[in-house]
């Protein structure tokens, strides 16, 4: 089977080997494991490896290096305007060659391979649609375009979207899926965590406006400033990083806050076995591996009612839901502290769920996907 994967994801080359964001390629190594040959269709950047990237194993793989495209600007716009061709073409001749369309959504690449696609009707598609798919969500005019296309049995046939939701009256296109991090191997026991003494609280993410992590400092901020003992490790980067830095050290929060920038898996996890909540108030999700990752070690998740979050959290029984308000997100929080049999209970029922969904499960699925 000649299997073709159509990004937007920004690839690195190092002699022979291709590398790209770690949870990214730790997935499509799973799919790559059933497959005869792979060919690769994205952009190329010439950057230094980072902590956070990994290389794909496979023996036969093919990278075909498109321009990359932006609409945040009218200069980048234009300038992306004349790029099209050239990437329309790649895609199209990629998909003609092969023998499964495999698409990566939402994103600028997953729009232009949502539009070729619809010229191979017969050939077998699986699209992995990363981000939120609830239906009453606002969002950009791609990412509902991109929905639209996936869910429309007419113009997108013989193919199965995973999505991470069970959603209501969707095509018959539709399949909820998830996604993981751990293997079984991984799975531990957990102790009970004690909440009596200082709560470790831990922030895994970009660090980037939709992510909120500044409110999410605010709010051991408030926390600690009534007297809680709280103490907060952000984990990632972005362009946000040196923001937040100046403002926990003109707020005197040094003492409370410390930023660990991009770090591999290993230390994330250590990091999580001695957290108690992990906090992510982020204005749109998919799947929130930031979060399916701590309840895996029974850390209490605090999050937003985004996307399919309230599912993963069973509406408030598996974690905290908040709103993206500071006041009343503080509120929420206070009254989950004041019961420490209720957080432990949280924290098993967090761990029980999450522990279900393991890298073994996930690969089973996918096998069964390319099976079929």
């Amino acid at each position: 089977m000649k299997f073709v994967v159509i990004t937007h994801v920004e690839h690195k080359q190092i002699g022979q080997d291709f590398f790209a964001y770690a949870p990214y390629v730790r997935e499509m190594n799973l799919w790559f494991k059933y497959i005869d040959e792979v060919e690769i269709v994205a952009s190329l950047v010439v950057q230094k490896k980072s902590k956070i990237d990994l290389k794909y194993k496979h023996k036969k793989i093919r990278f075909q290096s498109i321009p990359s495209i932006q609409f945040t600007s009218i200069s980048k716009a234009f300038l992306s305007l004349f790029k099209l061709p050239v990437i329309l073409f790649a895609l199209f001749k990629a998909c003609k060659k092969a023998d499964h369309i495999h698409l990566r959504c939402p994103g600028n690449i997953g729009l232009l391979g949502c539009l070729v696609q619809m010229f191979f009707p017969k050939k077998v598609k699986t699209a992995k649609y990363a981000g939120n798919w609830n239906p009453d969500s606002k969002q950009p005019l791609s990412y509902r375009l991109q929905k639209w296309i996936l869910s429309n049995s007419f113009l997108t046939r013989n193919i199965k979207v995973l999505v991470y939701g069970n959603w209501k009256n969707q095509s018959k296109n539709i399949k909820p899926f998830f996604t993981a991090t751990y293997n079984n191997s991984e799975v531990e026991k957990i102790r009970d965590k004690e909440y009596s003494q200082r709560l470790n609280v831990i922030f895994t993410g970009s660090l980037v406006r939709g992510k909120r992590p500044l409110l999410a400092i605010r709010i051991v901020e408030s926390l600690y400033k009534q007297g809680m003992e709280v103490y907060l490790n952000v984990y990632g980067d972005g362009i946000l990083r040196k923001e937040l830095e100046d403002y926990v050290g003109t707020s005197n929060l040094d003492s409370i806050v410390s930023f660990h920038g991009n770090q591999p898996k290993e230390t994330i996890k250590s990091a999580l076995r001695t957290s108690h909540f992990s906090i992510l108030p982020s204005k749109s999700e998919g799947w929130p591996k930031a979060i399916a990752e701590a309840m895996f070690f029974g850390v209490i998740p605090i999050a937003t009612k985004v996307s399919c979050v309230p599912y993963m959290l069973d509406y408030g029984k598996r974690g905290i839901l908040i709103q993206p308000n500071l006041e009343a997100a503080v509120a929420e929080i206070q009254g989950y502290l004041k019961d420490n049999k209720q957080l432990k209970t949280m924290s098993r029922e967090a761990l029980s769920w999450s522990q279900q969904y393991t890298l073994d499960v996930f690969e089973k699925e996918i096998s069964k996907l390319l099976s079929n």
